[in-house]
């Protein structure tokens, strides 16, 4: 009996790998390999994005098949792109180029594998491409020329190796890629997504076409604590914030804020339900395990709209080299989720807190009492105790801030008010000599220059820390306080959103009335009012601006019911002028007309 026809298709092909490969092995064989992976996760995104396949890589290379010849070009165009914005970022040791030949041909198909003259002139035309270009054959550049918007110079018929007849070659002129690709986007809409890699619409009636762009956002999920001392929860909780704060250093995706992550703690998780409620496509979870001077740390990235597991690994280390472990889970998360990979921010995220452990401990005890709300006493305890155990350690300093913030404002928790300004003060200037790069010293300096009422260094302070990280909730919600003293109503909204956006569990009414006082939304402002005293009964402030509004609009029972809520927990405020020592000074006006109108608080 004959054998079977072998089954035959048209494929375009795709064949790619890294030039002078082999030097760089010779030269630092871990380098190289570090810098392959994250090249490889760049190169593999853009196949998967549009419909590409890969079947078939061994050490630097790659061969993908798409059914589409445009789809294939495409890819290739922005990875080679990603690729060349990436070494234009890192070191030049960590700079990596690839050839990329395309063809379009008849493919023998065996199992998941493709072979066949259309394979092998895709091969041969990878050979013949410049490092970081492209080179396509005739028939691939007959079916693409006349769909984009892509220069292509012509390089002749070439001779190649087992192939009968020269094979006409056009060079792709790269240059040209940020044009072919918004034309492409543009000509057709149902790739746009994949272009954009954005954000999944989870009720696209109710999302605009502006959130529907937006980067794909993450989120850190609390580790489990895997050791049999419920006591070390509080440093899986210390992992998991760390990492949050790595992957938040990257400008190329939202991460959510740690307050919002942590709602999740100890729950039983239908992941699809938490990305819905977080608004995020991806999703880390893991798990730590301390035991002595060993810690196994174990994470994994998910895709949580179609509950795909994208990426798992697991470390076991000595507690020595936690900060390596956490460094290298950011950076692998990063470098899945996003493929326009900046080699400054990975330097950035390499920062090592500390190298007494003991000091470390000490911090991660104090944060997770902070966090928890618990005794804000005994968190500042344990700040001190870092702080003498690491004088360096900038992270105990702002932990220490945190805590002595609250006894600024709370005379009831400590009358020394004087007192408590000093210390922060001195501690946030410490911070800031240890680690002047750090967005969250910076966002504590700044509040240092707020309580001194320099509004001018507040908000030049709360732009750098934004600058670099402008995926934090907090420096978000306070460089939009910070533009409140300016009158910036309408930009500072648009941070204090933001924030929102980062941390949804956390509730920015208080703010988002400031900002719709200032601009006369009075509608808007009697809303977010509502919303803020729903939510916490004891916003005491909240009555006295409600009441104003209520007085613009002509809603004078309704003011008056607030009034009376007010004076019942401030009862020193009896007329206007009571009231004018009280309000906050960008939107004193607009209260004061509003009361005024109102005829409850008269002088």
């Amino acid at each position: 009996m004959s054998n079977p026809t072998p089954k035959r298709k048209l494929a375009a092909i795709l064949s790619a790998d890294v030039v002078g490969f082999t030097r760089m092995m010779g030269e630092d064989e871990a380098r190289t390999l570090r810098n392959l992976k994250i090249c490889r996760t760049i190169t593999d995104d853009s196949i998967q994005a549009y419909h590409g396949r890969v079947f078939g890589s061994a050490g630097d290379s790659v061969i993908a098949e798409f059914a589409s010849p445009v789809d294939a070009i495409v890819a290739a165009v922005e990875f080679q792109r990603n690729l060349r914005d990436r070494n234009e970022e890192v070191q030049k040791e960590d700079h990596m180029q690839l050839r990329v030949g395309l063809n379009l041909g008849d493919v023998i198909v065996e199992g998941d594998n493709l072979y066949g003259d259309g394979v092998n002139v895709a091969a041969r035309l990878e050979a013949l491409a410049e490092p970081g270009g492209i080179l396509v054959s005739g028939k691939f550049y007959d079916e693409v020329r006349r769909k984009l918007d892509l220069n292509f110079k012509d390089k002749g018929p070439q001779e190649m190796k087992n192939v009968e007849d020269p094979v006409p070659t056009f060079m792709v002129e790269i240059g040209s890629a940020s044009k072919m690709l918004e034309a492409f986007t543009l000509a057709t809409p149902q790739e746009s997504n994949n272009l954009k890699n954005s954000v999944p619409t989870f009720n696209p009636a109710s999302k605009s076409i502006e959130e529907a762009s937006r980067p794909p956002a993450i989120a850190v999920l609390p580790f489990m604590n895997m050791s049999n001392d419920p006591e070390q929860e509080y440093f899986a909780d210390g992992i998991t914030e760390d990492i949050i704060t790595n992957l938040s250093l990257w400008k190329t995706f939202p991460v959510i804020s740690r307050n919002s992550s942590f709602n999740f703690k100890s729950k039983s998780l239908n992941l699809k339900e938490v990305a819905a409620e977080l608004g995020v496509r991806y999703i880390v979870e893991g798990s730590v395990r301390k035991g002595g001077n060993k810690v196994r740390i174990t994470a994994q990235l998910i895709e949580a709209t179609e509950d795909h597991h994208i990426w798992s690994e697991r470390w076991d280390r000595n507690l020595d080299d936690i900060f390596e472990v956490q460094d290298e889970v950011s950076c692998c998360v990063a470098a899945l989720v996003s493929p326009t990979i900046k080699g400054h921010e990975q330097e950035r995220v390499a920062r090592k807190p500390t190298k007494n452990m003991n000091a470390w401990d000490e911090y991660l005890r104090g944060l997770a009492l902070f966090n928890k709300g618990d005794s804000r006493e005994e968190a500042k305890y344990h700040g001190y105790k870092s702080i003498e155990l690491d004088p360096r350690l900038s992270d105990a300093y702002i932990l220490v801030c945190k805590c002595l913030s609250g006894d600024i404002y709370d005379p009831n928790r400590s009358p020394d008010r004087e007192g408590n300004e000093k210390e922060f003060h001195e501690k946030a200037y410490q911070a800031f000599e240890l680690d002047p790069k750090n967005p969250e010293v910076l966002s504590n300096l700044s509040f240092s220059y707020n309580i001194k009422r320099d509004f001018h260094k507040r908000v030049e302070l709360m732009k750098k820390a934004l600058d670099i990280n402008p995926s934090h909730a907090e420096i978000n919600h306070q460089y939009g306080r910070s533009l409140l003293s300016f009158n910036e109503f309408e930009k500072a909204k648009e941070y204090i959103l933001n924030a929102a956006l980062l941390n949804p569990s956390q509730s920015y009414d208080g703010s988002l009335t400031y900002c719709h006082v200032g601009l006369r939304a009075y509608e808007a402002a009697v809303e977010t009012c509502n919303n803020g005293l729903e939510r916490d009964p004891s916003w005491v402030a909240g009555f006295g601006f409600k009441a104003a509004m209520l007085g613009h609009l002509g809603r004078y029972e309704e003011a008056k019911d607030c009034i009376k809520k007010y004076q019942k927990n401030r009862p020193f405020i009896k007329t206007l002028s009571d009231y004018e020592k009280v309000a906050p000074s960008s939107i004193k006006e607009v209260l004061l007309e509003g009361m005024a109108k109102s005829e409850l608080l008269v002088d």
